[in-house]
């Protein structure tokens, strides 16, 4: 299928920032661009969509959650982390079954594909029923079982979620023409034991998997390792051999020069989720020290229950104007850096080397946002519109290789009212 989006506006990163076309074309063959330009293509396409007044984008991707997390929205709200999880959120999860994750996976995927986001990251349990949700929508999606351990006395061998992951692995990698892939992970260094972390960081590494962590999310998380093994969780995963993969970090909030220069050394992606941070009352990551030191920052929601919701707008909106506010200085980090941590960086933490940026040869990975709107005009700064203007109800399209899965408002790939009624049943059985 060939498709030609024309008359709108265009978002295109350049090396010295963004640029943005006015009444232009952007043309689809099959999953990737094949065209963009000011002047229509000469050759034809199966199908012509008039984009007047639409801003077309990169897909948003989000780089840390646990979508089935959805049925929880709002649960232990105003409690600091640790009791969140284990007075709040583990009770209920320990409730969950098969039918609940994939009823969730769906309900959170209807919400992230109208809002934009084409892409996401997600550490959860029964994940090859998010793994099937995400292969019925069509989105694209990095998903692991991750791995815990409270039993120090627990053998590699007595513990069950270290099969589960790598026969994920071994079943869905690159599934769906790659639009799935599966990540090896660690829940966080204080719900694991060291004989299980560096066994699965070493299996990790043998299957050249990449890895997804929380790491440094608190102060009292920090403290509390420090107490425990005598350094900083960073440096505890380094000695574990976590970082010698590939490595996704979540949060990074509490991480100090020696931490980062650690980071930096072993390549680690940082993920930056300032609504989860600000809400469970986490802090503030240092995301210029983190830029400034060469990490490649990307951005992620965290899970519904500490957001409450799988908003990249709003997560890119927190991102630019946090920094500013907090550090006293309105050019802390621009609107463009934002966008970037939002598509492009979290491609390349993803292992996405053929999307996050709208360019001929890339994945159709495409959004648009329809400009007319009193909130969206004039626009004299594009990324600016993006990150402090735009909400993710502005969406009107979202496509995934070249393929539509919502438009105006219409779900292509997913049934909305199965969706719900399934969504409704699970909350119904959690909490009755």
């Amino acid at each position: 299928m060939r498709t030609l989006l024309k008359g709108a506006d265009i978002l295109l990163r350049k090396e010295n920032g963004y640029e943005t076309l006015h009444g232009a074309y952007l043309g689809v063959d099959e999953a990737k661009i094949d065209y963009i330009g000011e002047e229509k293509p000469e050759k034809a396409y199966d199908l012509e969509k008039d984009m007047s007044g639409r801003l077309l984008a990169p897909g948003l991707i989000n780089c840390h959650s646990h979508i089935a997390m959805t049925l929880m929205r709002g649960i232990g709200s105003g409690l600091p982390l640790q009791d969140w999880l284990f007075k709040a959120i583990f009770p209920i999860e320990d409730k969950l079954v098969r039918e609940d994750i994939a009823a969730a996976s769906r309900f959170a995927l209807i919400e992230m594909i109208a809002g934009g986001t084409t892409s996401f990251s997600d550490m959860y349990f029964f994940p090859a029923e998010t793994v099937a949700a995400v292969a019925e929508a069509g989105m694209k999606a990095n998903i692991s079982r991750c791995v815990q351990c409270f039993d120090e006395n627990q053998t590699v061998e007595q513990n069950t979620q270290i099969p589960q992951s790598v026969e994920l692995f071994e079943k869905y990698h690159n599934a769906e023409n790659g639009r799935i892939r599966i990540d090896f992970s660690i829940h966080a260094e204080y719900t694991c034991k060291p004989h299980i972390v560096r066994a699965y960081s070493e299996l990790c590494k043998a299957h050249g998997g990449r890895m997804h962590i929380h790491l440094s999310e608190t102060q009292r998380e920090v403290d509390e390792c420090i107490a425990r093994y005598g350094k900083s969780p960073v440096a505890w995963f380094e000695e574990l051999g976590t970082l010698d993969s590939p490595t996704a970090a979540a949060h990074c909030v509490a991480v100090s020069d020696e931490d980062i220069a650690i980071l930096k050394r072993h390549g680690v992606n940082a993920i930056h989720n300032p609504t989860s941070n600000l809400k469970l009352g986490s802090g503030f990551a240092p995301v210029r020290k983190l830029m400034d030191a060469g990490i490649n920052l990307a951005l992620g929601t965290d899970g519904a229950a500490s957001n409450n919701n799988l908003d990249m707008f709003e997560e890119m909106h927190l991102a630019d104007i946090m920094p500013c506010g907090y550090r006293h200085d309105p050019t802390e980090v621009s609107s463009a850096e934002v966008l970037d941590m939002a598509t492009v960086n979290g491609a390349r933490l993803q292992g996405r080397s053929d999307t996050g940026v709208l360019a001929v040869g890339k994945k159709a990975d495409i959004i648009a946002l329809d400009l007319d709107k009193p909130h969206l005009y004039p626009n004299f700064d594009t990324p600016a519109l993006l990150t402090c203007a735009a909400h993710s109800s502005d969406v009107v399209l979202t496509m995934v290789d070249g393929k539509i899965l919502y438009e105006n408002g219409e779900y292509k790939t997913l049934d909305r009212e199965k969706v719900f009624y399934e969504a409704r049943a699970a909350v119904k059985r959690l909490y009755a």
